[in-house]
């Protein structure tokens, strides 16, 4: 447990750094995954590997902050500085465990939106897939992190730019993508998983009214409990050590 408070992001990178198992090939994006990763490799996950889709593999932390997978910092001492077909074609042969994305919108099944929302009357173009939909489509299981806001659960995603689970409670198992498909949800008030290919909740962030969360969805959420995963717990505070480990990679805040 931490002696010092910490930012939301902060417990976000933590709890996203923990899905990351040692051994792991990480699929690494922007945003918060880029500290994440540097979290795991430096605590947990000595042996892990990030593979970025802009060629670079590393197999430890950057050589300072990086605002994007191209800094040269992520260069320096990596692994690799291949091409984008390189690690696409990492991905297709089933070589990366895990990948992390993000999204405008989520439904129940994992499905991610990053392509249109509307507004009213007005339709909003997001920025699109980039090489999410490959990740999702093909990573042994991925990590989803967005922030905790009621307009981004839908009952149903306005564009289908990653595909998730399947709706018939089958996971992956009739679905088209070979890949795992979503294993996990980190949001900013909790840590949700996926059983039947359907979300449920894990864990509540400290101090966040578990049922005032749970009314951001447009759905009943199921609970750990309901499938047989026992309780839902509180969310592990990060520590000290990863605080600073977390500081040092983003010493400014600049993604945290």
């Amino acid at each position: 447990m931490a002696s010092e408070t910490y930012a939301p992001r902060e417990l976000m990178v933590s709890a996203a750094a923990a899905e990351i198992e040692d051994g792991d090939t990480a699929f690494v994006g922007m945003r918060l995954p880029l500290i994440a990763f540097q979290l795991a490799v430096s605590t947990h996950a000595p042996d892990s590997m990030a593979v970025y889709e802009s060629g670079v593999v590393r197999d430890g932390p950057a050589d300072g902050f990086i605002h994007t997978m191209c800094d040269l910092p992520n260069l320096n001492h990596a692994v690799s500085t291949t091409g984008m077909i390189d690690i696409m074609s990492r991905l297709q042969r089933g070589d990366v465990d895990v990948g992390f994305l993000g999204g405008a919108e989520v439904d129940r099944y994992g499905n991610l939106n990053t392509t249109r929302v509307r507004a009213g009357d007005e339709e909003i173009r997001l920025p699109g897939s980039g090489g999410a939909c490959d990740i999702a489509c093909m990573a042994g299981r991925t990590v989803l992190l967005m922030p905790h806001e009621s307009r981004r659960f839908v009952e149903e995603v306005n564009y289908v730019t990653s595909p998730g689970h399947a709706d018939d409670g089958s996971g992956r198992g009739n679905h088209p993508a070979p890949g795992g498909g979503p294993d996990a949800l980190v949001t900013s008030k909790a840590t949700f998983g996926f059983a039947d290919g359907e979300l449920f909740l894990r864990s509540v962030h400290p101090g966040v009214d578990r049922e005032a969360m749970l009314a951001d969805f447009p759905w009943t959420v199921r609970t750990a409990p309901e499938i047989g995963e026992g309780p839902v717990t509180t969310t592990p505070e990060p520590t000290d050590e990863e605080l600073e480990l977390i500081r040092t990679f983003d010493p400014d805040g600049f993604w945290t």
